[in-house]
């Protein structure tokens, strides 16, 4: 079992309300054995799931198996003195990112009208509104994870600066084209299909988007060029403030973030 312990695992929840746990468990080893050591070692976690397959579909979903504990897989998961309540068998959201989004939420200026896509279960939203006096629009196609954001929404009494919407990004902007200071698009898988979407819902055309891109060495410049390219297209400028690794799928496969600094390019 020694090696076993090295191999890694997401909890999610807390140590006072439970927590469950999420593994990957290589061939060769009995998955059971590794559920049953992890309870040992975190006696608050209620439940642990199997990675079965890859995230799949408009909604993010990963296949979790129970290996051991409550089907009761629902959670409150605590993250820099606000809460966040999912259940991560019908929602996505990811632990791991925790310190991203603190990240983002230094960034943002008092005042500020943020736009933020695939709003999931409201992390990103969440995190700034608890720290900064904004107001900020949230959309997400998945409507669990609506519910859940707007459960959130409440638990945090961020109510009167955060809005849920449920919808498709494409339908739902076009309404509130030209009405944000900031936009930030969390999906690094397809995420550039919607860069026109985030440029035109800038007012004025200027403002910062952050933008998330998934690749291999070559995705920072993959990702700048896409971006480029439509503001460009747009009659925008597009200039890179800081590039960020965020995290690691497989081997030489990143998650990243380009801030961009959006003008128009006559002003440039």
């Amino acid at each position: 079992m020694g090696s076993r312990l090295r191999i890694p695992y997401d909890l999610i929840g807390s140590r006072e309300t439970g927590a469950v746990a999420i593994v990957e468990v290589p061939e060769g080893i009995d998955p059971t054995e590794v559920a049953e050591e992890i309870r040992r070692r975190h006696p608050h976690v209620r439940s642990v799931l199997l990675k079965a397959g890859s995230r799949e579909g408009d909604y993010r979903i990963r296949p979790l198996k129970l290996l051991a504990g409550s089907e009761q897989t629902e959670v409150i998961h605590k993250e820099h003195g606000y809460r966040i309540k999912l259940d991560p068998r019908v929602v996505y959201f990811s632990p791991r990112e925790s310190s991203e989004r603190q990240m983002i939420a230094d960034l943002v200026r008092d005042g500020e009208r943020i736009l933020v896509m695939f709003a999931g279960v409201g992390p990103y939203a969440i995190a700034i509104a608890v720290r900064k006096e904004v107001e900020i629009v949230g959309i997400e196609i998945n409507p669990i994870a609506v519910r859940y954001f707007q459960e959130n929404v409440r638990l945090n009494k961020v109510g009167y600066k955060v809005f849920p919407i449920e919808g498709d990004v494409s339908f739902v902007t076009p309404a509130m084209y030209g009405k944000f200071d900031r936009v930030i698009m969390p999906l690094p898988k397809g995420a550039y299909q919607f860069i026109h979407h985030a440029l035109r819902s800038l007012k004025k055309g200027q403002g910062i988007i952050h933008f998330y891109y998934w690749g291999g060495e070559n995705a920072f410049s993959m990702a700048t060029s896409l971006f480029n390219e439509k503001a460009h297209s747009m009659g925008l400028s597009a200039t890179p403030l800081s590039m960020r690794r965020v995290s690691s799928y497989a081997p030489r496969v990143y998650k990243i973030r380009i801030d961009f600094l959006v003008r128009p390019a006559s002003l440039t």
